[in-house]
């Protein structure tokens, strides 16, 4: 791009004059753009009516044909042999009740007092009881296993 000035000069009522400018002298031509719009909408209204017509078609073509299936034989749902995991169709119980129910029962045993064998003198603690038991007596001591030969 150049600073320098050019020399521009206005005639023909005030419009200005360059040997590389030029002015188209209409605008732009608006019958061929409604021509083509005019195309293009009865293309798109043919193209319609012509997919709705293989619609229908397929429609008639499958009402024809299609056969429902046959009723099954056998009534009620059919499961898989025993034994069927938790959760499963076939499975009556809850499995997140029977998991509350075995946690209840282990919480019970673990902190239950009882006798296990009253003529050995062996009897069952709470856990906790037993835990503190271990910490201020400690374990008892073990012997060393025989060896073999």
């Amino acid at each position: 791009m150049s600073t320098d000035h050019h020399k521009h000069e206005q005639t023909n009522g005030g419009r200005p004059e360059h040997p590389h400018v030029l002015f188209e002298a209409t605008d732009v031509r608006s019958s061929p753009i409604f021509k083509f719009l005019t195309y293009l909408g009865i293309t798109v209204i043919l193209s319609f009516f012509l997919s709705l017509g293989i619609y229908e078609g397929l429609i008639k073509y499958w009402n024809s044909t299609y056969e429902a299936p046959a009723p099954m034989r056998e009534a009620g749902p059919q499961f898989p042999p025993e034994p069927r995991m938790q959760g499963m169709p076939g499975h009556l119980t809850d499995p997140q009740h029977d998991m509350r129910e075995k946690v209840e029962a282990d919480n019970k045993a673990n902190g239950g007092l009882g006798w296990v064998d009253k003529n050995a003198g062996i009897a069952q603690i709470p856990v906790k009881d037993a835990m503190k038991l271990i910490v201020e007596k400690g374990l008892p001591a073990v012997s060393a296993p025989a060896e073999k030969k």
